[in-house]
C-alpha cells in the first residue's frame, strides 16, 4: 500500500489550490455577443487551462465524484490535465460520460459546487471548463476515432426519441453489441439540445459531429417518426405504435417532456403568447435553414417581451429575444428571490444550492421580478398588448405542505406585445407496458438536466442488457 508522501509524488502540485485562483474564461463582450447567435463562452489558452486543473485536490473523499450523476472522475482527468496527458484525461472522462461536449456546455456543474474547495474558499476547480477543453482537445486531435471492434450479439434494439437519454441508451446499447435503430419525431437528432437551448450557449454543429459519429458505428437513425400511444389514423403514417416494434428483442421510450404547462388566465388565446419553447425551436431552425412566411414567425424585434418563468428556459428566452433586436426585455417569477451568495442555509455543501443564477442573457439586460402573480393577458385586436400581474407572497401552510399564497401588493399592467411561458414541464403518464419496454430520462423521471438524463439512459441500457441476458438464457 502507497504511504502518504508516496502518493503526494504522483499529484502534479498537491499546493496548487493554495497558490492559484479559480478563473474562468468568461463570455465574450457583451456588445458582440447580442448579434449574433455564436457561443458566448470563450476558452482559456493551454496554459491557463492546465493551471486550472492542477487546481483539484485530489481529494480523499471526492464529493464532485458524489455529486455528479455520471460520476465522472474528476480528480483523475483534472490531473491528467495537468500533466500534459491529453489523451489520457479524454479516457478517463469517456469512461463515464459519452458525451462530454454536450455537458462541457450546459452542464450546471454540480460537481463543482460539492467541490471541497467551494466549501473551502467558493472557488471550486473549473470541471465543466476543462471537460469541454479536454473533449474538444480529443477530437482536434484525432482521440476520438469511431469504434470498428463492436462484437454484434443478433439482438436488436429501438430507442423512441433522439435526446441526451435516447442518444446515452442508443450509445451504450450499440457499444454493448446490439444493433440499434432510434427513431425521432423531428428532422434531427438532440432532442432539447437542439431545439431547445440557444446557438450562443451549444451551436448544433457540435451535436451534428456526435451524430455522425455514432452513425459511423453502426446505429441507424430514422427521423420524421413519431411514436403515438394511440393507434395511427389511415392518413397518418408517420405515427407509428409499439405494435409496430415486433421485430425489435427490447425498446427504450426517451421521448422526454413533450407538454409545457400552460397558464390558463383569461387571455390566453391572443396572438403574441406562446411557450418558450416554440420561440426557441423556431429560431434554432431558421438558423438551421428553415424559411417561414412572415405571418408564421416569432420574433422580438422591436417589442416589450415578458418572460413567465425564472429559470434557465426564461433566460433563453431573454438572450434569444435579445438577439433578434427587442426594445425591453422582463423576468417575472412567482416564488420568492433565491438567497444572494454563494451559500444556501436551507441546503448546505455538498448539495446543490439554492442560490440566485445570473446567466450570460442576465447580463445583456433584463428586469427581473419575484414573487409576481399572473392574473389576465391583456389586448387590442386580437393582440397582447400587456399583462395584468400581482405581487403576492407565500406564508407556511398549518397543515404542511406547499405554502399558501396570498395578495400583498396592488395589481399592475406589464406592457407586453410578446408573452413567453417559460414555466418547465409536465412528467408524462405512461400505460403499462410489456416487460421488454423500457423507460428513461425526462419521460421516466420529469424534466430534469442534460446530465441526469444521460445518466437515465446509460442505466437503462443496462437494465436492458441484464433483461436480455436472462431472458435468452
Amino acid at each position: 500500500m502507497q504511504t502518504f508522501n508516496e502518493i503526494i509524488k504522483t499529484m502534479g502540485n498537491p499546493k496548487a489550490f493554495m497558490e492559484i485562483h479559480r478563473q474562468e474564461a468568461g463570455y465574450r463582450p457583451l456588445q458582440d455577443r447580442i448579434h449574433d447567435f455564436s457561443e458566448v463562452e470563450q476558452t482559456l489558452n493551454t496554459r491557463e487551462r492546465k493551471l486550472q486543473a492542477s487546481r483539484c485536490m485530489d481529494c480523499g473523499v471526492p464529493f464532485c465524484h458524489w455529486a455528479c450523476p455520471l460520476g465522472n472522475k474528476a480528480p483523475e482527468w483534472n490531473d491528467a490535465l495537468y500533466k500534459g496527458d491529453w489523451q489520457l484525461a479524454y479516457r478517463l472522462l469517456n469512461s463515464t460520460n459519452p458525451f462530454p461536449e454536450f455537458t462541457g456546455r450546459v452542464c450546471p456543474a454540480l460537481c463543482e459546487k460539492a467541490c471541497v474547495l467551494n466549501r473551502f474558499n467558493h472557488e471550486p476547480t473549473t470541471n465543466r471548463e476543462n471537460e469541454a477543453a479536454i473533449v474538444e482537445a480529443a477530437f482536434r486531435e484525432g482521440y476520438i476515432q469511431p469504434r470498428t471492434d463492436i462484437v454484434r450479439n443478433g439482438k436488436k434494439m429501438a430507442v423512441i426519441g433522439a435526446g441526451p437519454a435516447g442518444l446515452a441508451a442508443a450509445n451504450h446499447l450499440n457499444l454493448m453489441g446490439y444493433q440499434v435503430t432510434v427513431f425521432e419525431k423531428n428532422e434531427a437528432a438532440g432532442g432539447l439540445l437542439r431545439y431547445g437551448i440557444p446557438n450562443f450557449k451549444l451551436n448544433k454543429t457540435i451535436i451534428d459531429r456526435r451524430i455522425r459519429l455514432l452513425e459511423q458505428e453502426g446505429i441507424v437513425f430514422r427521423f420524421n417518426e413519431e411514436f403515438a400511444t394511440a393507434i395511427p389514423s389511415a392518413d397518418d403514417s408517420s405515427s407509428f405504435t409499439l405494435h409496430s416494434l415486433f421485430e425489435f428483442d427490447a425498446i427504450v421510450i426517451a421521448t422526454g417532456t413533450p407538454t409545457a404547462r400552460n397558464l390558463k388566465a383569461p387571455g390566453r388565446e391572443l396572438r403574441g403568447v406562446h411557450f418558450a419553447l416554440e420561440l426557441l425551436s423556431q429560431q434554432n431552425r431558421v438558423l438551421a435553414g428553415l424559411e417561414l412566411p412572415k405571418d408564421e414567425r416569432i420574433t422580438a424585434k422591436g417589442k416589450d417581451v415578458l418572460v413567465i418563468g425564472g429559470g434557465d428556459t426564461g433566460s433563453d428566452c431573454i438572450g434569444t429575444a435579445h438577439r433578434q433586436g427587442c426594445k425591453s426585455v422582463t423576468q417575472i417569477e412567482i416564488m420568492p428571490k433565491p438567497v444572494e451568495g454563494p451559500e444556501d442555509p436551507q441546503n448546505p455543501w455538498p448539495n446543490w444550492p439554492r442560490t440566485l443564477k445570473t446567466t450570460s442573457s442576465h447580463e445583456e439586460g433584463c428586469i427581473r421580478r419575484w414573487n409576481i402573480n399572473t392574473l389576465e393577458f391583456l389586448g387590442k385586436d386580437g393582440k397582447v398588448t400587456g399583462v395584468k400581474v400581482q405581487e403576492i407572497d407565500w406564508k407556511p401552510n398549518p397543515s404542511g405542505g406547499r405554502p399558501i399564497m396570498v395578495e400583498k401588493g396592488q395589481t399592475e399592467i406589464i406592457k407586453a406585445e410578446l408573452v413567453l411561458l417559460a414555466m418547465g414541464f409536465l412528467k408524462p403518464e405512461h400505460p403499462e407496458y410489456p416487460a421488454n419496454v423500457f423507460v428513461c430520462g425526462d419521460s421516466a423521471n420529469g424534466a430534469s438536466l442534460v446530465v441526469r438524463a444521460m445518466a437515465s439512459g446509460i442505466e437503462t441500457a443496462r437494465k436492458v442488457h441484464s433483461f436480455l441476458s436472462k431472458d435468452h438464457k
